[in-house]
């Protein structure tokens, strides 16, 4: 039983920290309809950049000092969200497939880098020894996942309000009208391009959260953690738990997790050690199955965005009249 609570609160840490992610993700391509691909980027810088802010040995690698925890998450969210801004300045003109496979392509650029910065980023050996936050209560294992599961939960619950507040805004009314129809949210006189470039920005400073806690928490972190398959992940959380509904995005990232970890778990304790390695790469096959009968059942999601446009353009219009 007590090994049992130990890891739901494991799990639980771990599943926040993707809803982070996928929130940020909902903001850009559920909000703003930005088809983001490289999710995985803007997660590793604001996993390296509080890593390294932090982490004594790496910190004293660049002339600094090591930073509280709290500090090297901020600085996470700044370099992870300037970062996708000099990114949008360069690649929000394009649309769709264009924008997927731009993002893309840096995400992969990006893990590169940190496979190769050895000096900074430790290359194909990562950053060790991270500080996690209560690391005194690291020798009792449920009282170190269950404090991190309440200041992620924390953490999560307060980005989640300041994002409902943002999307009933009217900030989130334009963000919606420009993912329906950009020439309508022209015309109304809204800087389109302008509104993109912060959307994406501020959801790649949320992916940089995400990537900072989930470092601290785990307290090591190496290349091979930002691979393709993490966008794979977040991009399945959203579209199951319902794109454009930030509460979706929560309940997407726990089912999915579920899934992935609980066919993990299978992998490891039912098959033979021989063939593990061919289970494992059975697993992204049978994941896809079962999402795609989700999706079959709930095409919208779990719970898919109410219809709302409408009153947006007319709440636009409205404030479009008296400026």
């Amino acid at each position: 039983m007590i090994d049992l609570v130990g890891y739901g609160a494991f799990f639980l840490v771990n599943a926040l920290i993707f809803g982070v992610i996928c929130l940020g993700l909902n903001l850009q391509w559920g909000q703003t309809g930005l088809f983001n691909v490289g999710v995985a980027g803007f997660v590793a810088i604001g996993a390296y950049a509080s890593a390294i802010l932090t982490t004594p040995e790496t910190a004293d690698r660049i002339g600094g000092f090591d930073w509280p925890i709290l500090a090297g998450w901020l600085a996470a969210m700044l370099l992870a969200g300037g970062a996708a801004a000099l990114i949008g300045l360069a690649t929000l003109r394009l649309r769709a497939d264009y924008l997927a496979m731009t993002t893309f392509g840096i995400a992969v650029t990006i893990q590169v880098v940190a496979l190769n910065a050895t000096g900074l980023t430790g290359g194909p050996f990562g950053i060790a020894f991270i500080p996690r936050p209560f690391a005194g209560l690291a020798e009792t294992p449920i009282a170190f996942n269950a404090a991190n599961l309440a200041l992620t939960g924390a953490v999560t619950l307060g980005l989640f309000l300041l994002l409902e507040m943002l999307t009933r805004s009217p900030f989130g009314r334009v963000l919606r009208a420009i993912r329906e129809d950009e020439a309508a949210a022209a015309s109304l006189g809204k800087s389109v391009n302008f509104y993109r470039l912060q959307a994406f920005a501020l959801g790649g400073a949320i992916m940089g959260l995400a990537g900072a806690m989930q470092a601290h928490f785990i307290g090591f972190i190496a290349p091979d953690n930002y691979l393709s398959i993490l966008t794979f992940q977040a991009w399945a959380m959203l579209i199951v738990g319902g794109s454009g509904n930030n509460r979706g995005a929560l309940i997407g990232a726990v089912v999915v997790w579920a899934l992935w970890s609980l066919s993990s778990l299978a992998v490891g304790s039912f098959v033979a050690p021989a063939f593990q390695a061919r289970a494992a790469a059975l697993q992204i096959v049978a994941i896809g199955v079962a999402l795609a009968a989700i999706l079959i059942i709930r095409p919208r999601g779990l719970i898919g965005e109410r219809a709302i446009v409408s009153r947006d353009v007319e709440a636009m219009a409205g404030e479009a009249g008296t400026d």
